[in-house]
């Protein structure tokens, strides 16, 4: 039920339930939960004073009420619209989308255990989310040395000759693919990860010590041997994390420190007794929130996403705000885990203590990331004033444009446009471009990835196509609304500085297709690779920066920038080209036989190089099929 004039916030319902505040774009600004949304609701604008109310209050166009059942409810409908919208005003944790976990992929019949930063496969076991991508892999690291998990890629382990892998042979994995190990058995090995992941570090201890026993009773000295070092590796690792708590338990605690517009929060997970881990999280705060609003949105993040939520969270007495206020909290994370999970805030003992540590590595975190970011700032404003002095500008430039074309012998020719705003980049204004009139060609594309390969007899006429476009872009941009649907405001931004992949003669292509720009004031260089030289219109010599220099290395990371994402776009067309043009044009391969192909192989290019018999032993490919295949991609040379 949308609500558009202030007066009439009387409609909104005196019932428990959540509300969206939408600005006048109609785009979800701010997500609240409560437990009577009119008097939520009203609160907002009763007191304007605050920080979030003087920024929020005047965006706010049109309110949206959904009302639930129960406050614990509103909790989780309330996540969940901020995971949907990333409202602008919530608490939210940074890149949520791109923390790691690792999983194992039980869907296989020989498991493997992996780092990712997705988790959308129903068939596979998550641990997570981390906050750090090398402790994570640590963790592997120190996984497969104790459980011999195969590291091969792909549902079948092993390799195309049929021999174990080196891993097999420095002890790192017991060799499924040629029988070394029964299922069983490597099932047993994949059940260790997932009790050590899950925090069940007792069991595992018992179950290594029973194996070895085992072992040497039946005479077994080698597995004896290899079970003691496997329990050796394991009670070295937790030696290193235990600590001494008069009560073991499972519990996180969790402390989080607020500073204007930042917040971190440090969780210290302790599994029987075993300080497992420490994970850091940075979140944003444009509302600048109280630390108590900042723990509960975190709490119910962190555990949205988290494969493994404890009966006990302890946190903040200060945080946990007054009798009772956990009570929503505890009802949606208890509905969450299917038993009992208790929020306490401890004021003395183990528990507490563990908590005030999570608080210094909360507060400590959150000014070591604000010199970082002050450090940064520097160092961007020193490479961005260093360039204008360079290239005689007439003001540091904030949004620069850089250009690549990428190609192959003249086929699959795309070019990419990639840009840096205030010295980092920016890569909703990203632009890929497929190349009309050159090569094979194609159309333009919008945001994306991108291209590949040195400069060729056709850069100079690509640049002067892409670079055109670009230039009409800009010119159609200016009659359009920002409101249409047609408006595209990396295209009608106006540039501080064009870049240009490549020498003289990429310069002299880029300056007859920029002539409206150039008449704008709009400086336009190119950089060379060979000695990183800077070529700039009216200059006779090159200008060649020391490799030192913060403009230099600015420059070198748009045109590497630049050049990576014009390698990707171009890898995928080709690849494109060569699964529709070969697999797609054979009669007999369908859907279903070119998946099975892509499967079995991994990649179009290991599809062209199979020889015949590799292409005979794919399930689901008759053998004639496979013949007349391979004839096919012969015949063709390719």
């Amino acid at each position: 039920m949308p609500i558009v004039a202030a007066d009439r916030r009387r409609e909104l319902p005196d019932e428990p339930g959540v509300y969206l505040f939408h600005d006048s774009g109609g785009r979800v600004i701010y997500v609240g939960k409560a437990i009577s949304i009119k008097k939520r609701v009203g609160s907002h604008f009763s007191n304007p004073s605050t920080r979030a109310g003087r920024d929020l209050l005047p965006m706010i166009a049109t309110i949206e009420a959904l009302v639930v059942q129960t406050e614990s409810e509103a909790l989780i409908v309330e996540q969940n619209f901020i995971r949907q919208y990333q409202p602008r005003f919530n608490i939210r944790l940074r890149d949520d989308k791109s923390y790691p976990y690792i999983a194992v992929s039980l869907d296989e019949e020989f498991p493997r255990v992996y780092f990712t930063r997705e988790r959308h496969r129903r068939d596979r076991a998550y641990f997570g989310p981390f906050s750090s991508a090398k402790r994570t892999r640590a963790t592997l690291e120190v996984l497969g040395k104790v459980f011999l998990f195969r590291t091969c890629e792909g549902p079948v382990p092993g390799r195309r000759s049929g021999s174990p892998c080196l891993d097999y042979y420095i002890k790192r994995c017991e060799a499924p693919c040629v029988g070394k190990v029964s299922r069983e058995d490597y099932r047993a090995g994949i059940d260790g990860v997932i009790a050590f992941l899950s925090g069940r570090y007792r069991e595992i201890e018992q179950r290594l010590q029973a194996d070895m026993e085992r072992a040497a009773l039946e005479q077994r000295y080698e597995d004896a041997a290899r079970e003691r070092n496997r329990l050796l590796a394991v009670r070295r690792l937790l030696e290193r994390q235990r600590v001494a708590l008069e009560q073991g338990g499972t519990f996180d605690a969790i402390a989080v420190a607020v500073a204007e517009n930042d917040a971190n929060a440090q969780v210290l997970q302790v599994r029987d007794g075993v300080l497992s881990d420490r994970q850091s999280f940075y979140l944003d705060n444009a509302a600048g929130a109280a630390p108590a609003d900042v723990t509960e949105a975190f709490i119910t993040q962190y555990y949205a996403s988290a494969l493994m939520i404890p009966p006990l969270v302890v946190v903040d007495p200060a945080a946990a705000g007054g009798p009772g206020t956990t009570a929503a909290l505890e009802a949606a994370l208890s509905q969450r885990r299917g038993s009992r999970v208790e929020v306490r805030a401890p004021e003395r003992g183990d528990k507490r203590r563990l908590l005030e540590l999570a608080q210094r590595n909360a507060r400590l975190a959150l000014e070591q990331e604000k010199l970082r970011s002050e450090r940064r700032r520097q160092q961007r404003a020193q490479a961005l004033g260093g360039l204008q002095r360079a290239l005689g500008l007439d003001a540091p430039p904030v949004r620069i444009e850089c250009y690549d074309i990428s190609t192959l012998m003249g086929t699959n020719t795309v070019a990419s446009m990639v840009v840096f705003e205030g010295g980092v980049p920016k890569k909703a204004d990203y632009r890929r471009f497929r190349v009309r009139t050159v090569g094979d060609a194609a159309v333009a594309d919008g945001a994306g990835q991108a291209g590949e390969g040195e400069y060729g007899p056709d850069d100079f006429a690509s640049l002067e196509e892409i670079l055109g476009r670009r230039m009409a872009q800009f010119e159609a941009q200016q009659d359009r609304s920002p409101h249409d649907r047609e408006y595209d405001p990396s295209f009608a931004a106006l540039p501080d500085l064009i870049v240009i992949d490549g020498g003289k003669g990429q310069l002299a292509a880029g300056l007859r297709a920029l002539g409206g720009f150039l008449e704008l004031g709009v400086p336009v260089v190119s950089l060379a690779k060979r000695i990183e030289e800077v070529f700039i219109p009216g200059r006779a010599e090159s200008l060649q920066l020391a490799h030192d220099t913060p403009e230099l290395q600015l420059l070198q990371r748009l045109r590497d920038e630049a050049h990576r994402f014009a390698i990707s776009h171009h890898r995928q067309r080709r690849d494109q080209a060569m699964t529709t043009s070969i697999l797609d044009g054979l009669a007999g391969v369908g859907p279903a036989r070119k998946r099975a192909l892509l499967t079995h192989f991994g990649s179009p290019d290991a599809v062209l190089e199979a020889s015949r018999e590799e292409l005979e032993a794919v399930p689901g490919i008759p053998g004639k099929l496979a013949r007349e295949l391979h004839r096919e991609l012969h015949r063709t040379g390719v």
